[in-house]
């Protein structure tokens, strides 16, 4: 005897079976919404425009806040030994991807975890640091943006020298904690030795040494200045600034904001678009590439500014040829 079905079984069961379906369908869908971590050494207040450049890059491919992304940004607030206690935190939250700006954020990310992904940016040596393998191919879990280049403290050096053309001593002042100032140490004694300049290092890491710093240097024979990139001394630009003014140095600083704050001169890769780049990482590790594949990014966005008022009150005419370099003169 055939089984058979009446008609009215077989549309109720073909109807829930046609509801069924798109819930199945649903439920297959990704629901995770990736968390992305930010680590920073420096005062959020003093420094906005990093973290805004780091979501315009985001946003730029087409990641949302709160929509399909979450982003959990921490910072050290100037104060390096916070660095590890924020990176156990973002650890903790089990983030996707951990972004971590200049060397000290960089390596309390990588001595967190060895298994979350890693984007590092504004990093001066990633290699000597000990973060890669190499920039080509990084190895492990971190990737993202060297700072340095090979003959940036050579030019630096050089367009310090076109300013104060009879310098002979130079000050460099650094954060003897930053694992970066032996790096930057090294190669403007490299380019000095190049260019008869003697350098003089300077170390200071709080309001209270940079100070002292000032009153050494201008104890000393001293013709010009030179800021190391970091981030604690960037945090104290202002200041850094104002000494540099009182006792009438010619300095060379990394960063734009150094002259934006009165500084005489500055060149270096351009901060917030590498920043900005962070994104393009992490994006790249959200869709399943693994950072031991992404080869480490040197820069090559560079800015040159220089501050007239301030050459002016120096008693420093700009050359010609600095000007006709220059990608802004603040008058």
């Amino acid at each position: 005897m055939a089984i058979g079905i009446g008609r009215r079984q077989f549309i109720a069961a073909l109807s829930g079976t046609a509801l069924a379906w798109p819930l199945a369908v649903r439920a297959q869908q990704p629901s995770h919404v990736p968390r992305v971590g930010y680590l920073f050494s420096f005062v959020r207040e003093r420094d906005p425009d990093l973290w805004q450049a780091c979501r315009e890059g985001l946003r730029g491919l087409g990641y949302v806040e709160g929509q399909n992304v979450v982003l959990e940004p921490r910072w050290a607030e100037g104060q390096d030994e916070r660095l590890p206690g924020l990176a156990g935190e973002l650890a903790q939250l089990k983030v996707d991807v951990i972004v971590a700006a200049a060397t000290p954020a960089s390596l309390a990310a990588k001595a967190a975890t060895s298994t979350i992904p890693i984007v590092i940016v504004a990093v001066a040596d990633p290699v000597t640091s000990g973060l890669v393998a190499s920039l080509a191919r990084p190895g492990g879990n971190v990737t993202g943006l060297s700072l340095l280049t090979s003959d940036l403290s050579g030019k630096r050096l050089e367009l310090l020298r076109d300013l104060v053309p009879k310098v002979s001593r130079v000050a460099a002042l650094m954060n003897p904690a930053s694992p970066a100032a032996a790096v930057f140490l090294e190669q403007t004694q490299l380019a000095a030795r190049q260019l008869n300049v003697e350098i003089e290092p300077v170390e200071a890491q709080s309001a209270k040494e940079i100070e002292q710093a000032f009153a050494s240097i201008a104890d000393r024979r001293i013709d010009a200045l030179i800021v190391f990139d970091d981030p604690t001394l960037w945090s104290y630009r202002a200041e850094i600034v104002a000494k540099a003014a009182e006792q009438r140095l010619p300095a060379m600083y990394g960063y734009k904001n150094f002259v934006d704050d009165g500084g005489l001169i500055s060149y270096g890769p351009d901060r917030p678009d590498q920043y900005r780049r962070t994104a393009i990482y992490v994006d790249k590790i959200l869709k399943g590439a693994k950072p031991a594949d992404l080869p480490v990014e040197q820069p090559v966005k560079f800015e040159l500014i220089v501050n007239r008022k301030t050459a002016a009150s120096l008693g420093l005419t700009l050359p010609q040829s600095v000007v006709a370099l220059a990608d802004e003169v603040i008058e």
